[in-house]
């Protein structure tokens, strides 16, 4: 079904058909790819998870499944083509009204919107209220990738390039963006011993990679559950090859919407009249700076420890350990200060884990409508993600549907909780635009690099007239 409404949508907004059918193949591929790799997983852990509680008296029975099943299960939902619609038309009226200079053309990420639109319906919400708390987020989210442009290039040391990013974990910032503030006041100290994450990395080398952490967490759910040699083998192998898939399977998920996104790109160019804009992009294109895996490997124990002491917090790190829904907003806020980024990710961990643990119901009962539950797992068992995007947005869809939902404190607590989201944000904002202004008096003058892309492609179209 997904396979041809996206071929669909991409044909329809203009692109060739053989690449938008090539685009819904692509998505039909990983989807079923995502499919047998949670069936593996849960399939070999779910006997020893559940020794796990039975053995410790932790309650940590929700199982981690990682991003890319969430991806699946809310990708399998219509309304979350209804809310893409919704975005696009949103974006392209803030461009038009000159309110950003950000073309969003992540289009598969919008199953973060639509995620916490569809859990505020779950917990109660109407469509109509669970619609504009998906399209304010989505605004606010737009403001941010223009405030963090300069950011981006300096961090990338390139102040010609067209990118930045609409990714929701980036609305984390406003929080990290406290404890930055208060890192300046009370340990500004610790800066004087901040070391390179690149030889980190490289002194770690395989024993920080994705196989390697999931061996690790192989090894200790089989020593906690009490299984066998066998088993414990059993378990280092699938989980280490299991987190390279998500990984994998994940990039497959992100092609798949390339020719979509191109045809969202190409209409507004049309519509826009060449005007030069900036390219809002998944957040990989920063990947290349070594201290979001340097940081993503330390705070992988760290939030394993975490989880078994934390009061509220049912789910098991698994799927989700390597923080990629944590990092890149560290790395925004603290322009690439590893301590920083350590000591901060590992306060704001918690409120991963309690979001997670908060959605699960959700999560559960919606990949048993759409099918995507995993087999092996039992009925009782519930699934959710340890690091999913957006902790904050999802509290506050849970607020708003307890609240539609008859609950009225829960109601006034939704009202209270927006109110403190937004003007954390304007002053997040207020940070950040002297941030920008400080980039601006060093010399990097912020518009210079529209003004040359401006000028190249005014001389691109007079030499192709």
């Amino acid at each position: 079904m997904m396979l041809i409404v996206l071929t669909l949508i991409a044909w329809a907004i203009g692109v060739k058909f053989s690449r938008a059918l090539e685009g819904g193949i692509k998505l039909a591929i990983a989807l079923t790819g995502i499919s047998d790799v949670i069936n593996l997983l849960t399939g070999e852990y779910s006997t020893a998870l559940q020794a796990f509680v039975k053995s410790t008296g932790i309650n940590l029975s929700i199982t981690d499944l990682g991003w890319a099943p969430l991806a699946t299960i809310t990708w399998g939902s219509p309304y979350t083509l209804f809310f893409l619609a919704l975005l696009v038309i949103v974006n392209l009226i803030m461009l038009a009204l000159k309110l950003t200079d950000t073309l969003d053309v992540d289009i598969f990420d919008v199953w973060h919107m639509s995620f916490t639109g569809l859990m505020a319906i779950f917990f109660g919400a109407n469509l109509l209220t669970a619609t504009l708390l998906v399209i304010f987020i989505g605004v606010m989210k737009i403001f941010n990738s223009d405030l963090m442009k300069p950011t981006f290039n300096d961090l990338l040391d390139n102040w010609d390039n067209p990118m930045t990013t609409t990714h929701l974990n980036y609305m984390m910032n406003p929080v990290i963006m406290v404890f930055n503030k208060l890192f300046d006041v009370l340990f500004p100290w610790l800066d004087k011993f901040d070391f390179d994450a690149a030889k980190l990395n490289e002194k770690i080398g395989f024993w920080g990679s994705r196989f390697a952490i999931g061996c690790y967490l192989g090894v200790f759910i089989g020593l906690m559950s009490r299984q066998s040699v066998k088993e414990i083998f059993t378990l280092m192998f699938v989980a280490g090859a299991c987190l390279e898939l998500f990984s994998i399977i994940g990039s497959w998920f992100i092609a798949s919407v390339e020719p979509l996104s191109q045809g969202v790109t190409d209409l507004a160019n049309k519509r826009l009249h060449g005007r030069v804009l900036n390219i809002g992009l998944d957040w990989p294109f920063i990947a290349g700076r070594a201290e979001v895996w340097a940081a993503a490997n330390v705070l992988a124990p760290i939030m394993l420890l975490e989880s078994l002491v934390l009061p509220g917090n049912r789910i098991l790190p698994l799927g989700g350990i390597i923080a990629m829904g944590v990092t890149p907003a560290l790395l925004v806020v603290t322009r690439g200060r590893l301590i920083r980024m350590i000591v901060i990710g590992a306060i704001e961990l918690p409120i991963f884990l309690w979001a997670g643990t908060l959605s699960a119901p959700f999560v559960t009962k919606m990949a048993k409508q759409v099918g995507a539950f995993p087999k092996n797992l039992g009925g009782h068992q519930e699934i959710a993600e340890s690091t999913k995007e957006g902790p904050l947005e999802q509290f506050l869809g849970y607020l708003l549907g307890k609240g539609q939902g008859g609950d009225m404190k829960m109601l006034i607590g939704f009202f209270v909780a927006l109110a403190a989201y937004l003007l954390l944000f304007l002053w997040y904002r207020r940070q950040m635009l002297k941030r920008n202004q400080q980039y601006a008096d060093e010399g990097h003058h912020v518009n210079d690099s529209v003004k040359l892309r401006k000028t190249n492609a005014e001389e691109a179209a007079k030499g192709d007239a």
